[in-house]
């Protein structure tokens, strides 16, 4: 059974930092993209930043130089460090695995919340 938990939403002030965790079991995450996407209130989901199982990164315009993507091949966990988090970076984040063979798995989400 695939399972992508997710962890280390919460609440945080404009300025702060968060670190999400995705754990993957069920799947052999070294050879899996594993991605960041999030979904705000009221609006459609949209990719943060991806990992390819060699390593590479790509993320978007609006997250750059302040969220990094990684990986631990040896815990089965990606992370997403984000830092100078802005009101606009409210949103339910999910974790995305994606095989060689395009089959799509999707974890259950983590609200983030940014506010004073």
């Amino acid at each position: 059974q695939v399972q992508l938990v997710e962890s280390g939403g919460g609440l945080v002030q404009p300025g702060g930092s968060l670190r999400l965790s995705c754990a993957a079991s069920g799947i052999m995450f070294r050879m899996f993209t594993m991605g960041w996407y999030r979904q705000p209130p009221g609006k459609q989901r949209e990719l943060v930043a991806v990992v390819t199982s060699g390593g590479s990164t790509n993320y978007a315009d609006s997250v750059k130089g302040r969220f990094t993507i990684s990986r631990d091949n040896a815990k089965n966990t990606v992370y997403l460090q984000m830092n100078n988090l802005k009101p606009e970076d409210t949103a339910v984040y999910y974790c995305k695995g994606s095989s060689l063979s395009m089959r799509e798995y999707w974890g259950q989400g983590t609200q983030v919340t940014v506010s004073s």
